[in-house]
């Protein structure tokens, strides 16, 4: 159910709040990581939602492209 919403409010942003979100997501990988590595993550299993949203966030602005065309 969550994930449902979160694409919902996704396809309702523009094309530059939708980048704004991957680049947002990207930094947060990057912090979940450099977590990990330094054994200061306690959900490891963050790491893998944010790879699926910033795969989700991607793949709309592609859609968002090709629809453009």
């Amino acid at each position: 159910m969550k994930t449902k919403q979160f694409v919902e409010d996704l396809k309702k942003k523009s094309d530059a709040d939708l980048a704004q979100e991957l680049v947002n997501a990207k930094k947060e990988l990057f912090n979940l990581r450099f977590q990990n590595a330094t054994n200061q993550l306690d959900n490891t299993a963050r790491i893998k939602e944010v790879r699926k949203n910033i795969a989700r966030i991607q793949t709309l602005i592609t859609e968002k492209a090709k629809a453009a065309q």
